[in-house]
């Protein structure tokens, strides 16, 4: 920890705009994760279920509430297909279209901030290394002969903390950025399936 402390400490003010990248991404990372897999967390096969048996039985208002009932993606979009039961398949369409096209971008809102997070701590953490070199080797052309040798070895021992970090940073967001980004495709994959499951039986459900 120690040894930690020293290099943060002598990697410049560059070692504190990675960090400030590296809060930003563990707060995007925390926001994803809660958002995907805690407020969008239903049991879907049991949701589709109980909406198809509720249409089945022409009990869309039940449908309706049961929708209501939850804050996730599926039921907003269930919810405003089954609101216009009773119309022409192509409006029912449209508004479960109309009701995708503003939950899913949700679903998919500021996961790219992590991809850039993670090219921009990098990129910090190689302009960092360039500058300390620059200062280190200065340094070095005004220093007596028999201490140029030292001074360069711990001015770029130094100067390499910054990519260090940078690279300690980017791994991780990477990493989150694809788990995340395969999640949510999943999740939107699910939804389009199910939704189109409600819109068949919508459809072919008898009307009365």
């Amino acid at each position: 920890m120690e040894y930690i402390n020293l290099a943060f400490r002598n990697g410049g003010p560059f070692m504190y705009v990675i960090l400030a990248t590296l809060i930003f991404g563990i707060a995007i990372i925390v926001e994803r994760f809660t958002f995907i897999a805690i407020k969008n967390r239903i049991d879907t096969t049991t949701f589709v279920n109980r909406v198809i048996e509720l249409i089945n039985g022409g009990r869309i208002p039940n449908a309706i509430e049961l929708c209501n009932g939850s804050n996730a993606a599926l039921p907003a979009i269930a919810r405003a297909g089954l609101q216009e039961y009773g119309k022409s398949p192509k409006e029912i369409q449209s508004a479960f279209e109309l009701a995708a096209m503003s939950e899913i971008p949700k679903l998919e809102k500021r996961t790219h901030y992590l991809s850039m997070i993670a090219n921009v701590a990098t990129l910090l953490g190689l302009l960092g290394t360039i500058v300390g070199l620059i200062q280190s080797f200065q340094s070095v052309a005004a220093a007596d002969s028999s201490q140029k040798a030292a001074l360069l070895s711990a001015g770029i021992s130094v100067a390499m903390n910054t990519t260090a970090f940078g690279l300690m940073v980017a791994i991780p967001c990477m990493v989150f950025h694809s788990y995340i980004q395969s999640r949510t495709n999943a999740l939107i994959d699910e939804i389009n399936e199910n939704v189109m499951r409600i819109y068949q039986k919508m459809i072919k459900a008898p009307r009365g």
